[in-house]
């Protein structure tokens, strides 16, 4: 299996773009996946640059509703004429981000790509093909990111706190290779090994994805506490973590402190191969 990060916040390639944003390339033996698409079309670009045809992409997949994940879309949709889209339907809500006190910043979809017929709705549990699932039912409260407290669904005139119902979460089994991959982790990072656990009775011995610690509100870490325990109960699945994106740089660097090499960093351009 080989992952490609095509869209990060930052790179280590100079010849790619780099924008708040994610974007991941994933090759199984069976399928090419595109898991998000960034904020822009960037994605194109680097894509071109790394060696990799995005209209060979078997599908795609949106692991939530935010326009740093979804941006890009509409771009690969010109690029790519037949690979579906999996989504839940709930991705499609008006999101908003509170940057000041009652300034509320549009932060969603592109709603025209509803009108697309390449979607496929997701529920809790999606099989895709043999040993590739979406999954999306997240419960539990264990070190929920403290940044999800800005971020905002309008229903009617009003703001409610973002449940993150929207999320979803790709699973991939191969071989001795068992890959959770995760945009944001919105519902957290603990809760989602849980969910992922409570489906399989086993953990991932990899993880991908972004843990949103960092809090754009008050560009503060999370507590030292929080992050020893995140630290600590990921050490204990024995996966190994490549995190990136919205984990913030204090907070990875706190978190390798705890974890070594069981903690690494993504940035665009890099290649795994599992």
């Amino acid at each position: 299996m080989k992952i490609t990060t095509l869209v990060e916040n930052t790179t280590n390639c100079s010849n790619l773009g780099f924008e708040h944003g994610l974007s991941l390339f994933i090759e199984t033996e069976s399928k090419a996946i595109l898991f998000d698409s960034g904020a822009s079309d960037l994605l194109l670009d680097n894509a071109q640059a790394l060696g990799i045809d995005l209209a060979k992409a078997d599908l795609a997949v949106l692991s939530h509703g935010h326009y740093d994940h979804s941006g890009g879309l509409a771009s690969f949709f010109e690029k790519n004429n037949h690979a579906p889209l999996y989504v839940r339907k709930e991705a499609f809500g008006p999101f908003y981000s509170e940057r000041n006190v009652g300034d509320y910043h549009y932060i969603g979809v592109d709603k025209s790509l509803l009108g697309s017929n390449r979607l496929v709705f997701t529920s809790a549990f999606t099989p895709i093909c043999p040993n590739h699932t979406l999954f999306s039912r997240v419960d539990g409260t264990d070190c929920v990111p403290s940044g999800n407290s800005s971020l905002y669904r309008k229903e009617g005139d009003t703001y409610v706190v973002d449940g993150f119902s929207h999320e979803q979460y790709l699973a991939i089994q191969e071989g001795d290779v068992r890959l959770l991959v995760s945009g944001c982790s919105h519902r957290g990072i603990l809760n989602i090994m849980k969910a992922y656990y409570d489906h399989w009775g086993f953990y991932p011995t990899h993880v991908i994805g972004g843990f949103h610690l960092y809090n754009h509100r008050t560009g503060e870490p999370e507590k030292p506490e929080v992050l020893e325990h995140i630290a600590s109960t990921l050490l204990a699945s024995k996966a190994t973590f490549y995190t990136c994106h919205c984990t913030g740089e204090d907070n990875f660097l706190a978190l390798e402190r705890s974890m070594g090499d069981k903690v690494r960093y993504l940035a665009g351009g890099s290649i795994l191969s599992l």
